[in-house]
């Protein structure tokens, strides 16, 4: 052997190995109890090799046989009851990704678990008996992996060896998925498997060969997972930390980008006051690093000492930014978690990126029908794992974006204010926003005046308010004083509650100054115009209808209030008597 002019090893040139960052694949498992999510999950472990040895010792019985299924089930109880009950995450990898899979409950009444587990999951992989095909319990996770915004579904129909690998079977509910997919407005991947025997789960399936598509692991590993890159007229930072000043340094604004990205010399504003600053310093982890890009945490210094708590929320003050919606109120679809059922008017803590405000239900719109997916109008309560589409109202302007363009600032829970426990998950579809009324309106008059108004119409305007507790039946007085006066002649209306609110951005029931002005505003023109208007309203203290007086003394209209005691054993027509016999009306 001859060796030829060989280099010695420090000498020879080494390029470096392209190193590419190792991807994060989030997987949500969906489907119904006893379709083998669990087997499934222990065989991705298992067949790649993602499993301790003691782990897989501990579910081998004498015979060598592994139970896969119980590798996945960390709970005693769930063991012993042979379901999932919690959502669990497990990890595996393979050399080119690595893999986080949230093994979600398939029992219906763990179905509030789905909605967690989805939450954050690039991918749904939906369960499906072979011999049961599409269950009711698979169109309710697929649905709400859809809504979560979970845009890749793939279908593995599980125990083929119990069909004896039929394909004739395997087509019939592929069709039903076909038609599952299309109801949510998604393609559905079709696999045919047998998680237990390993076939077309990491290995291709040699007792299958009319099936040529990928396994589950090949499809996994195909999915493309680039993002869209941020961009800075996108900015969202919720601020959930404000710093004191020191010497040296001003206040800082601390939290977590949900979009976009900020830099030193970036124009902002502050949501919702709407108060304009540049930012001067910005702290991350990476000193290194002179921009943050979502979804890194950040810390901001700004110019100017502007007024900015924690849940305000920072965004690009450029000229063509994407902003926001101010609101109130918006639409929503919620998956309610409770035992206690959810009605009209319940109230309830919501807590939306960094903030939490109080929060009533205005309308339930309708409910969906897991059997169907169809969506049934005219619901009045929700019950629990119930999904439906509601109108919420908060006690104050919250920032919003649609979930579908951002899914933090777009999703949202629901907290019962006595207990503090999650009560229900919910993302945005559609907010109003906010209009400014800061300032005082100008009054025009009519070009009749109102003595030629009353002498033509023979009626005088007036305004009835009537307080009282929540629980008081103010509502039913308002509707006999409505009834006692047009009964006698009078032109009268109520003027509040679910006729208002349905038509202008005025929540009686907030019990606030500004609703309550608000209402004497609207009040006032029902009354200029020569109608009796009747004003129920709730929490309004001494300070709040001084300033409903107001408004309404300046066009010169009589106002009479009677507050309405909880406890007041007369019947609504009793009262309305009374308080038409001290009305001026």
């Amino acid at each position: 052997m001859t060796i030829t002019n060989p280099l010695p090893m420090s000498d020879v040139p080494v390029s470096p190995a392209p190193t590419t960052p190792r991807q994060l694949l989030r997987i949500a498992t969906a489907g119904s109890v006893d379709d083998g999510k669990s087997t499934l999950i222990g065989r991705l472990l298992h067949d790649t090799d993602s499993l301790p040895l003691d782990h897989l010792d501990a579910v081998t019985d004498e015979e060598g046989v592994a139970d896969l299924a119980a590798l996945s089930d960390g709970l005693r109880a769930e063991r012993e009851q042979g379901i999932t009950i919690d959502v669990a995450y497990r990890f595996f990898s393979t050399p080119s990704r690595s893999y986080v899979l949230a093994d979600t409950p398939g029992h219906e009444r763990y179905t509030r678990n789905m909605f967690t587990g989805a939450s954050n999951a690039n991918v749904a992989i939906l369960l499906v008996d072979a011999r049961a095909g599409v269950l009711r319990q698979t169109r309710r996770h697929a649905r709400i992996a859809t809504l979560v915004g979970v845009d890749r579904l793939v279908a593995t129909v599980n125990k083929m060896d119990l069909i004896d690998f039929d394909e004739s079977r395997f087509r019939d509910v592929e069709r039903e998925l076909a038609d599952l997919g299309a109801r949510l407005g998604t393609e559905i991947l079709v696999i045919p498997i047998a998680a237990k025997l390993g076939d077309n789960v990491v290995r291709p399936s040699s007792t299958m060969p009319w099936y040529t598509g990928p396994t589950l692991l090949d499809h996994l590993e195909s999915i493309d997972l680039v993002a869209p890159a941020p961009v800075a007229t996108e900015l969202r930072l919720p601020v959930q930390w404000v710093s004191r000043p020191t010497d040296g340094e001003r206040r800082r604004y601390t939290g977590r980008l949900s979009a976009g990205t900020v830099q030193i010399g970036d124009s902002i504003v502050a949501l919702p006051s709407g108060s304009r600053s540049v930012v001067t310093a910005l702290d991350t982890l990476d000193d290194a690093r002179d921009v943050a890009v979502a979804p890194l945490s950040v810390s901001v210094e700004l110019a100017d000492d502007i007024d900015v708590a924690r849940g305000d929320v920072l965004v690009s003050g450029e000229p063509d930014a994407h902003l926001p919606t101010l609101a109130r109120e918006f639409d929503a679809t919620v998956c309610w978690l409770a035992e206690a059922p959810l009605g009209v008017g319940d109230r309830l803590a919501i807590k939306h990126t960094t903030t939490t405000v109080r929060a009533t239900v205005q309308r339930i719109h309708s409910r969906l029908d897991p059997e169907t997916l169809d969506e049934h109008p005219g619901s009045e309560n929700l019950s629990l794992n119930d999904i439906a589409r509601v109108t919420l109202r908060t006690s104050a302007v919250i920032v919003t974006d649609d979930y579908a363009d951002n899914r933090d600032s777009g999703a949202f829970i629901l907290l019962d204010e006595h207990t503090n426990d999650t009560v229900a998950a919910g993302i945005i579809e559609g907010s109003r926003a906010v209009l400014d009324r800061s300032d005082t309106p100008s009054w025009v008059p009519s070009s009749i005046t109102r003595d030629e108004r009353v002498r033509r119409t023979g009626q005088h305007g007036a305004t009835i308010w009537l307080t009282g507790h929540p629980s008081s039946h103010k509502a039913a007085v308002a509707v006999a004083l409505e009834d006692a006066l047009t009964a006698s002649g009078r032109t009268a209306y109520i003027v509040g509650g679910d006729n208002v609110r349905g038509v202008l951005d005025i929540d009686a029931a907030a019990g606030t100054r500004a609703a309550t002005v608000q209402l004497a505003r609207l009040a006032r023109l029902f009354a200029d115009a020569g109608v009796v208007a009747i004003v129920p309203i709730s929490s309004a203290d001494g300070e709040d209808l001084a300033a409903a007086r107001v408004e309404i003394a300046a066009a010169g209209i009589p106002v009479t209030d009677h507050h309405v005691d909880a406890d007041d054993t007369a019947t609504p027509a009793e009262v309305a008597a009374a308080v038409l016999r001290a009305s001026n009306a």
